[in-house]
């Protein structure tokens, strides 16, 4: 496992931009393949996903599917004068790796594929099956990634017991936060239909921004639940979930021109949601405020994933027991944050952990990774396949 620092450079080096994978799972497919697993991809559109497995597809119900989760592909860099180091030239300074995708997440990426390279070589007539799943679309529109490819398993009834997705979820240092569960995302466009005139004479004309402004301040105003506690009797504990909220994203209008009432304004907004709620019914809550305040409006939804929650049972139970023993923490296990691609993968059926490194620097200039905790990652993630199938 002492190649990870490599094989995270190597990942950084390929500019894989949402979708475009860049030769990343190509690479890794050659790693795996030669380690003995069986590699397949599942591309659909631009989009490019691999699954390698290793073990039986078929096992039986005590010999678990753990399935190892992650992205290729990473968000844009921006300006290059911005960074201190070419963003897709890997570089070492103070103990970091710096370059884009260092720690969201091709470092995680790399310490998953070592751990199960080293893995098999130990275990090769493992119990249960240990498989890879990787996407170039976790940080674009996600639709033809690990979406797609958690439709393709529901139809051929491929199951997965357990997943570990390496995002970086740490806050402070390695394992001290795993998320045990995601809110709900639904996002909104919202198009509200006025009559564009002369600002002197707004008789003549219907300003959609003016019209649209009570309803949006009602929806922005309103608290949508005071969070979801497991248990209402007990105090906040691990796994609950926070308040829901609605935040208003973009709202556009005009022609330019001081002197013109638009026709037509848009706006651009997303929901985060707790389990008290679908996101059905946030949609019909939503047009319920929108038709009370008379507004002529076209409304597209898009639904990035319903919420879900890991219940407390055997692969939270690993995770202390692994992190306790490899990272001296004991780690507060979150419901928090933005989503990721576990939200496809729950529905499956499967318990669901995301754990990685240090976020900090994620999506940021001069994103990197502490080195220390590189090398760590994955004797971690090997710890975890060997607790988990029994070995």
């Amino acid at each position: 496992m002492s190649d990870v620092v490599a094989l995270t450079e190597e990942l950084i080096r390929r500019r894989s931009l949402t979708p475009d994978d860049a030769g990343c799972q190509e690479l890794i497919s050659r790693r795996l393949t030669q380690a003995g697993f069986h590699c397949e991809q599942l591309d659909f559109g631009e989009v490019k996903n691999l699954w390698a497995t290793h073990g039986p597809l078929d096992a039986t119900r005590s010999a678990p599917v753990l399935c190892f989760l992650g992205h290729t592909d990473v968000v844009p860099p921006g300006p290059r004068e911005n960074w201190a180091s070419d963003p897709f030239v890997p570089e070492v300074r103070d103990g970091k790796l710096y370059g884009r995708g260092a720690a969201d997440m091709k470092c995680g990426v790399a310490a998953m594929v070592c751990a199960l390279e080293a893995f098999v070589a130990a275990h090769p007539d493992h119990a249960g099956t240990v498989a890879l799943l990787l996407t170039s679309d976790e940080e674009g529109d996600a639709i033809d990634g690990v979406r797609r490819v958690a439709e393709h398993f529901r139809a051929r009834g491929q199951r997965i017991d357990f997943c570990v997705t390496g995002e970086p979820s740490s806050m402070q240092k390695l394992g001290d936060l795993i998320r045990v569960g995601r809110r709900g995302t639904l996002s909104g466009t919202l198009t509200v239909r006025g009559v564009q005139g002369h600002v002197a004479y707004p008789e003549r004309a219907r300003n959609p921004i003016h019209q649209a402004l009570p309803a949006l301040a009602e929806l922005a105003a309103r608290r949508w639940d005071d969070g979801y506690r497991l248990d209402p009797a007990q105090p906040v504990a691990d796994g609950d979930f926070p308040p829901s909220s609605m935040q208003i994203s973009n709202i556009h209008a005009g022609t330019g021109a001081n002197n013109v009432i638009p026709g037509s304004c848009e706006v651009v907004f997303n929901f985060r949601f707790n389990p008290h709620w679908r996101a059905e019914q946030l949609e019909r809550e939503t047009r319920a405020i929108l038709d009370r305040h008379g507004l002529e409006y076209d409304l597209r939804w898009h639904r990035g994933g319903e919420p879900f929650l890991t219940a407390d049972g055997r692969l939270r139970e690993v995770m202390r027991e692994v992190l306790r023993e490899h990272c001296g923490v004991v780690p507060v296990e979150s419901t928090g944050g933005g989503t990721s691609d576990a939200r496809f993968i729950a529905p499956l059926g499967a318990q669901v952990i995301e754990f990685g490194p240090v976020n900090a620097s994620i999506h940021k200039i001069d994103e990197h990774v502490c080195l220390e905790d590189l090398r760590r990652l994955p004797k971690i993630f090997a710890a975890i396949i060997v607790a988990v199938l029994a070995v």
